[in-house]
């Protein structure tokens, strides 16, 4: 369901001319790099180059759907962002955000038992429970104040744990950066969430589908990344660079 509606609102903004004509001819911005073999320049510049030269064979496709990322951020979702912030209380920012990290440690704990990572299964074991039970349905995360802070896991981890390979880099519409392999994780973990229906959510979130709009407005609101602010050209490649290590220090752990 989540992913029906992510991938119909992504068609309609696609098809519509603002946007549409936005998107400007795709340029490779290593195309016309040249390396100084000067000594001194030269291991940097080429280690610097090897760092953006990752497995990326749909560039061009998603260099136009990370520009149109950044344009769905800047001109709707940031908006719709600060509007929350203003219409509502923190503490009720801060509920809702409760309530669906509670909901998250479901698939959280599925890949810890996936990956055979007992006492961390043990403790996301115990903030369900303690946020469940003594935290109103997770509307208040006792269990951190209890030293149990949440500790993702997702099936891209447990597939890159036991050996999956990454496969091709890839952006999503609105997700962002993501790769073959954490994208496929990605529609399983909806799946184990919508399969276990904890606290019966599937069916409630079914019934009152306006809950998946504030549950996108709650992730944006979560997330401190802003498109430009590394004010640099190379945006995109060091986005990409950083995303595939953050997976690789993610996995190892």
């Amino acid at each position: 369901m989540r992913t029906t509606i992510t991938l119909g609102l992504t068609c309609a903004l696609l098809t519509t001319p603002a946007f549409a004509n936005q998107a400007p001819p795709y340029h490779d911005p290593l195309a016309g790099l040249v390396i100084d073999d000067q000594a001194g320049h030269y291991q940097f510049e080429r280690s610097s180059l090897d760092a953006l030269n990752v497995y990326d064979p749909f560039e061009g496709f998603n260099r136009r759907m990370y520009r149109f990322n950044a344009q769905f951020d800047h001109y709707v979702y940031l908006p719709t962002v600060r509007a929350y912030e203003v219409v509502t209380p923190r503490f009720v920012r801060s509920g809702v955000r409760n309530v669906f990290a509670n909901l998250g440690d479901v698939p959280n704990l599925a890949n810890s038992l996936a990956q055979g990572k007992i006492e961390k299964s043990m403790r996301t074991t115990a903030r369900l429970l303690f946020n469940t039970i003594l935290g109103g349905l997770g509307l208040f995360d006792v269990a951190s104040k209890m030293g149990l802070p949440q500790e993702p896991e997702d099936f891209g981890q447990t597939l890159g744990r036991y050996g999956v390979p990454p496969g091709p880099y890839l952006v999503l519409p609105l997700l962002g950066p993501s790769n073959l392999r954490d994208s496929t994780g990605l529609v399983v973990d909806w799946s184990v969430e919508d399969a276990i229906n904890y606290l019966d959510s599937h069916s409630v979130m079914n019934n009152e589908q306006w809950l998946y709009g504030l549950y996108a407005i709650d992730l944006r609101y979560n997330n401190d990344f802003r498109y430009g602010a590394l004010d640099s050209p190379f945006e995109y490649d060091q986005i990409r660079y950083l995303y595939l290590k953050l997976r690789e220090l993610q996995i190892g752990q």
